[in-house]
């Protein structure tokens, strides 16, 4: 019976990897299409500020040419004052260079704040650069190992799955019913061990005659609450060399 039970925690383990591996297979994927999706926000974050530098030059150029056009226009008005006859049309003209030049230092105000605001956005794109160009060395990298584990992992699926034929195969039929039974009922953990009294299934403390027999393999035993097949785990020595 040692020996069948040592099989047992064998087959447990290995069904175990087989899961955890199953579940990476069909997680990978989604990090992987994750690590696009982020590259691709960061990505646009970078492209947006440079729309937004790229507008905001724009209008700086669109405003000193407005600017230019109204000092242009004063220079006109103010050489047309040399040729006026009349008053009124003296105060007309002078009204007309007030309007624009008014109007001309609203403009260099706005220009003023755009420039503040190119410079700004200068220093964001700067930054969001940077965190791009950091994102992509973590993405190159992650991608190259998730891509490299989808590679591999049917192959190694494949020869675990092997693996826990032959250990199924050396266990006998009743003991291979019992296991498959408990593994459905108790989601994939039909063989658990227990240390310290306590059930590493369930979590709950057996009886201390029974965790005594327990340290003897020489019966299958299943733990009383959960119904699960138990083993002794000696994590005596792992705990020293914790400590130590």
């Amino acid at each position: 019976m040692k020996e069948q039970i040592s099989l047992l925690i064998q087959l447990q383990k290995a069904d175990s990897e087989i899961a955890d591996m199953r579940a990476r297979k069909k997680v990978l994927p989604e990090e992987k299409e994750t690590l696009d999706a982020t590259l691709k926000t960061v990505e646009d974050a970078v492209e947006a500020e440079r729309q937004r530098l790229d507008d905001l030059s724009k209008t700086h150029r669109a405003k000193e040419s407005q600017l230019h056009e109204g000092t242009e226009k004063i220079k006109k008005t103010r050489n047309r004052l040399l040729e006026v006859k009349t008053n009124k049309e003296y105060d007309a003209a002078l009204k007309e260079i007030d309007a624009i030049g008014l109007k001309n230092s609203h403009i260099e105000d706005e220009i003023i704040y755009i420039l503040d605001d190119i410079e700004h956005t200068k220093e964001n794109l700067g930054i969001k650069e940077k965190e791009l160009a950091d994102y992509r060395t973590i993405y190159d990298g992650q991608r190259s190992t998730i891509e490299s584990e989808l590679g591999s992992i049917d192959s190694v699926l494949d020869d675990m799955i092997t693996h826990c034929d032959t250990i199924r195969s050396q266990i006998k039929d009743d003991l291979i019913k019992k296991y498959d039974i408990l593994k459905v009922k108790r989601n994939g953990y039909a063989v658990v061990p227990v240390w310290k009294e306590v059930c590493g299934g369930c979590h709950m403390n057996l009886p201390p005659q029974m965790y005594n027999e327990l340290q003897k393999p020489e019966t299958l035993m299943l733990c009383p609450n959960c119904n699960r097949i138990i083993y002794w785990e000696d994590r005596k020595s792992s705990d020293e060399d914790a400590d130590a």
